[in-house]
């Protein structure tokens, strides 16, 4: 069982900078891959970005060169850093945890955080 709490949501302007974090409980974090996923209201939840274990990411086309995602194994934390946001950018932000990449691609894992609130204004 894997436990993953996220901090650092909030609203912020156009053009500005927000750092997302997650906080996985568990021995056995090195071995997941951690990823970011967003869903805003009436849309599908998406993978933003994702890290395998080994430190391979990948990214969402709309994210691409914006957001930098990060993992410190030793502190069992993944990181979200978010630059350049726009207004669709907007979303409950989720931390999620999989050992099954192949899950990520479909934007589903194994487990989730609480989700907490981007919002970026115009």
């Amino acid at each position: 069982q894997v436990q993953l709490v996220e901090s650092g949501g909030g609203l912020v302007q156009t053009g500005g900078s927000l750092r997302l974090s997650c906080t996985a409980s568990g021995r056995t974090f090195s071995t997941y891959a951690m990823g970011w996923f967003r869903q805003a209201p009436g849309k599908q939840r998406e993978l933003v970005a994702g890290i395998r274990s080994v430190g391979f990411t990948t990214y969402a086309d709309s994210v691409q060169g914006r957001f930098t995602i990060s993992r410190d194994n030793a502190k069992n934390t993944v990181s979200l850093q978010m630059n350049s946001l726009k207004p669709e950018d907007t979303a409950v932000y989720y931390c999620a945890a999989t050992l099954s990449w192949n899950k990520f691609l479909k934007s589903s894992s194994d487990y989730w955080g609480q989700g907490t609130q981007v919002t970026v204004s115009s």
